[in-house]
């Protein structure tokens, strides 16, 4: 892509450099201005560290380490070359290498990240504040592991293996961050090319269907329990939704606070929400079917959260029970 100035009625174009020539490197320039302004590469992550090499051989280190908003880790690797030479092979490396990290982990070590920045903030609290969920909903964290490439170009190699992997749902991006020099200046221009930007929702839906229907033929060891509930019989999910809708019409609370407040200690705030107020990256954790959603006497149309699972039902199912509803697991 070529760019190009405009002054005085006349278009230049802006002269293509390189970081070596500015004399920019990868690390102490390069990298050091990207994690302060991550957003440059992905607007969605949490930066948790730098240079992370938490492993026997310390000579491989994931230049930065983050975390997206779908409590994902996420792999970002930077080159400042023009083909990106054999960093989606160090990053596939990388993904494997972290594919085990904990929620306890990955906050420790954003604790010691906090801590070299000289930042005096509690590691696990912005996480949670990040991802908008609390302790009790990570189940799944690091379920997929997401790469991002940024370079200052891709050779064909490197392009055609990144295709091929998002093909096989590995989640992997490619960013190119070009410089140029305008009125001496370097500028960048950073230029998603992996997915093409325009048909990444469409992709990753795609890609969705395909693991949705690959999960359902190959069911192994999830918990796939069904509950009697009303004669219906009902996931843990579907289960957990029917009986706050239930609650909720029982005790007709005036708006969502009271809901929270009634609820408090019982189950995490953040499982109801306002439904026009949900963020579109957050709406697929929430039962939005016209049928599904409740207005309040205050006006407010409440959504209940889809996201149930074996670590954050216990207290509801017993608060439940002891309100008077009556449900069974039955066989799955």
């Amino acid at each position: 892509m070529a760019l190009y100035s405009i002054e005085d009625k006349v278009i230049s174009g802006l002269k293509k450099t390189s970081y070596s020539v500015e004399g920019l490197q990868e690390r102490y320039d390069l990298q050091f201005a990207i994690k302060n302004n991550i957003s440059i590469l992905d607007p969605d992550c949490l930066i948790i560290s730098e240079e992370f090499s938490d492993w026997e051989d310390s000579r491989r280190r994931i230049d930065l380490l983050a975390i997206d908003k779908q409590a994902n880790l996420v792999v970002i690797e930077l080159k400042r070359d023009e083909i990106g030479a054999h960093m989606e092979l160090q990053a596939l490396r990388y993904a494997a290498m972290i594919s085990t990290m904990s929620f306890t982990k990955a906050c420790e070590y954003y604790q010691q990240y906090l801590y070299s920045n000289n930042i005096e903030e509690n590691a696990k609290e912005k996480i949670l504040e990040f991802i908008d969920l609390d302790e009790t909903e990570i189940t799944e964290f690091g379920k997929d592991i997401r790469i991002i490439l940024a370079s200052s170009n891709f050779g064909k190699e490197l392009t055609t293996t990144a295709l091929w992997l998002r093909d096989k749902a590995v989640d992997i991006k490619c960013i190119r961050i070009t410089p140029y020099t305008f009125k001496g200046n370097v500028l960048i221009n950073a230029e998603q090319i992996i997915p093409v930007p325009e048909l990444e929702d469409y992709q990753v839906k795609f890609r969705e269907k395909r693991i949705e229907q690959t999960s359902i033929s190959q069911r192994t060891e999830k918990d796939y329990s069904r509950y009697k509930y009303k004669n219906m019989k009902l996931t843990k999910g579907r289960l957990m939704f029917n009986l706050f809708y239930d609650w909720i019409k029982k005790h007709q609370p005036y708006d969502l606070n009271e809901i929270k407040d009634k609820l408090s200690g019982i189950s995490s705030p953040t499982k109801f929400s306002i439904a026009d107020e949900i963020p579109s990256h957050k709406k697929g954790r929430f039962n939005l079917n016209e049928d599904d959603l409740i207005e309040l006497a205050s006006g407010e149309v409440v959504a209940i959260s889809n996201q149930w699972g074996i670590g954050n039902i216990d207290k509801p199912l017993e608060f439940m029970k002891n309100d008077g509803f009556i449900f069974e697991k039955i066989e799955s």
